[in-house]
């Protein structure tokens, strides 16, 4: 077999052979791995032959990329058109704020500079959109009034609380976390993601692993926000769901089955009186379908068939559907559709009602003074039986699904078994997927943060069946998707975070830093040998926190609440469990150390001084932002998520406190006066170190 052209069939589809692991060391691509992936992605290169096919097939695909349908470019720069067209054709440009322009290419090969926005290139029977970025996303500062030391918090809509609402977080509970934030200072309220799930699969509830990524959970809409409370109750009654709400709203974890039955049935009930709602409200709907346009339309669709066909027996993954069902705009589908409207009218409904609802809350956290508001969160992939792997087929690698390599803290590997855009195809439609995502994440919020970030540049793609440490790092068109960001952020004047823990490549987070994107600093990463560095030390191109939502509390943390749930769950035995806590009580040591260097924790302070001092901590770092997880804001000794627990009840935990009252209790109130007061102080002395 010649070594050459399967390299070099690897170059052309943006396999990586070489990369720097977690541990720095230097690493290759194994032959047996490299052609496994190859195979996923229907490029065989086990024979000369197939070696001979797929590299020619792999270059023809290149080809077509480079001559896709959307010319991405920097505003305020020529623009290099030499893969398009000849110097001195002549072009019409049609500028998005409805200017047109005409211009010819320059000898150079350039067109002339141009506006941030989308705009149409013309010449004769050809046509290009332009999508020409600005240098960065919106800055903390701009987006504030200048500011450049704000909070915010950070929670799991799915676990607020409020009365009357039936066993399950929704946007009402978090309009009442939002106003109570901003009312003690905060400028943001990051969020658990929102995703679109799968409305006849409620055991599937992690909120990472979505039916789709462009639209929304509709069981997280709080219906009487848009609706009013006495349609609701009225639905309710009718229904007949009251008592088993009651039920519900009184349990510790959440029963999502049954909290999902409950949802949509209330929903149902709504979508058969609304032809009682008012005509304003009818008439936003119907708009709001418009709008909503394909990406609606087969969510919708898909929803429908599969609870359709799960029925029937055909199980409820559209890769194993009969053929007719598997392409969206088949014409057995276009027909399943028009006989179904009602069906595809309810989804459709209940999607409106999140969306609005959603929006209330941004816009009413903004009116009460928060600076940004909330901060979504964009999942790294979706399911691939979902509906965006079915609407997006030409866009999606379909044999493989997006994980992690041998790793400091999974040594194994990792599969997340969700779905990875294809590099080229994304180029070959002209990003169109990727773009329709960011605006449906940016549309309701006031910024977003972008899971592993670091699949922008590059994704450790596993092919289906394989063992995850067996896949590769696939590249990706970087420029490109950071131009398109950055163009979606201005847009929406937005802030953009992006999740860089793990190993993560050499440049990549100089490059988010000069665009703006806030990396990541966690309090509980920080450590360096044996120190953690003062707060006066720590970045302030990334945002600060004490944790993320698959990491212990800071109070489990430091009682090693964590060990004790793999303990249980058999993932750590005896011995292993008390060295784990013997690391821990160091790490411990090493963090006070740095507290009482700040003069912040006196010797024999108590836990809850412990975690109060930490918040000081963060509050003194120059980072633009710090986000506090609810969490820790309540001394919450459980976190939300444990990875790869079999025991834990992974994003099932309810907060007891209302919503409205959380951060009304004295000690809550002591350490966001606190941590204001500290944010408050960097801003007037922002050199003070």
């Amino acid at each position: 077999m010649n070594a050459r052209l399967l390299s070099q069939l690897a170059e052309e589809v943006g396999i990586l052979c070489q990369w720097t692991d977690a541990h720095g060391h230097s690493t290759s691509l194994g032959e047996q791995a490299l052609r496994g992936v190859l195979k996923a992605l229907q490029l065989p290169a086990d024979t000369p032959a197939q070696l001979d096919a797929s590299l020619a097939r792999a270059r023809q695909l290149r080809r077509e990329a480079e001559q896709g349908p959307l010319l991405v470019c920097n505003a305020g720069q020529p623009i290099d058109v030499r893969q398009r067209l000849a110097p001195g054709s002549h072009c019409q440009i049609a500028q998005e704020d409805g200017d047109t322009i005409s211009t010819q290419v320059d000898r150079h090969g350039h067109l002339p500079a141009l506006p941030c926005g989308y705009h149409q290139l013309s010449c004769g029977e050809q046509q290009w959109q332009l999508a020409c970025a600005p240098p960065a996303c919106p800055s903390v500062a701009e987006l504030t009034g200048d500011r450049q030391s704000i909070w915010g918090i950070a929670a799991q809509v799915y676990s607020l609380r409020r009365p009357g609402d039936g066993g399950l977080g929704d946007t009402a509970a978090l309009l009442d976390l939002a106003l109570s934030a901003a009312d003690q200072g905060a400028d943001a309220l990051a969020i658990s993601p929102l995703h679109a799930m799968f409305s006849c699969r409620p055991e599937q509830y992690s909120p990472y692993s979505p039916s789709s990524r462009s639209l929304l959970n509709i069981l997280h809409a709080a219906p009487e926000q848009i609706l009013g409370t006495e349609a609701v109750q009225r639905a309710m009654e009718r229904c007949q769901l009251s008592a088993l709400a009651r039920t519900l709203e009184q349990q510790e974890l959440i029963d999502w089955p049954a909290v999902t039955a409950l949802r949509l049935e209330l929903l149902r009930q709504l979508h058969g009186q609304f032809a009682e709602a008012p005509s304003a409200l009818r008439e936003d709907f119907q708009r709001f379908r418009r709008e909503g346009g394909d990406t609606l339309q087969l969510h919708c669709c898909h929803e429908t068939l599969q609870r359709h066909l799960l029925a029937a027996g055909h199980g409820d993954d559209w890769r194993r559907w009969p053929m007719a069902w598997r392409e969206p705009d088949s014409p057995t589908v276009r027909r399943f559709a028009e006989e179904h409207a009602a069906e595809l009218e309810f989804h459709a409904f209940g999607q409106w009602l999140a969306v609005r609802c959603l929006a209330q809350v941004q816009q009413q956290a903004r009116s009460a003074g928060m600076g940004i508001g909330l901060i979504a969160d964009m999942a790294i992939g979706a399911d691939p039986s979902g509906s965006f792997g079915w609407a997006c087929q030409q866009q999606l690698l379909g044999r493989v699904s997006v994980g992690a390599p041998p790793d400091l803290l999974n040594r194994d590997g990792q599969d997340w078994g969700v779905a990875a855009f294809s590099p080229l195809d994304l180029k070959r439609n002209g990003y169109s997927a990727f773009i329709a995502m960011l605006r449906a994440n940016l549309a309701q919020a006031g910024g977003i943060r972008i899971d592993h970030i670091m699949g922008l540049q590059r994704l450790w793609i596993v092919p289906d069946g394989a063992h995850p440490a067996d896949g590769a790092y696939l590249s990706y068109p970087l420029d490109d998707l950071l131009r398109l960001l950055a163009l979606e952020a201005w847009r929406h004047r937005a802030l953009i975070i992006g999740e860089d823990l793990g190993t993560v490549p050499a440049g990549l987070q100089q490059l988010l830093a000069e665009r703006n994107i806030l990396g990541m600093h966690v309090l509980l990463f920080e450590q360096d040998d044996d120190h953690m560095p003062a707060a006066a030390q720590w970045s302030n191109q990334a945002l600060a926190t004490s944790g993320t939502h698959d990491l212990p509390t800071l109070s489990g943390w430091f009682s090693g609440r964590d060990i004790d749930w793999r303990l249980q769950g058999g993932e750590l035995q005896p011995q292993q469990a008390r060295r784990d806590r013997q690391l821990r009580d160091e790490q411990v040591l090493v963090l006070d150390s740095a507290l009482r260097q700040e003069g912040l924790l006196d010797p024999g302070a108590s836990a809850s001084q412990r975690l109060d001092a930490s918040i000081h901590f963060l509050g003194r770092t120059p980072a633009p932002l710090v986000l506090l997880p609810l969490e820790d804001v309540m001394g919450a000794a459980e976190q939300p998520n444990l990875p790869g627990s079999a025991v834990h009840p992974n994003w099932r935990r309810r907060w007891p406190q209302a919503a409205a009252e959380m951060l009304d209790a004295a000690p809550v109130r002591r350490r966001l006066h606190h941590l204001q007061q500290e944010r408050l102080r960097r801003e007037r002395n922002p050199s003070d170190d």
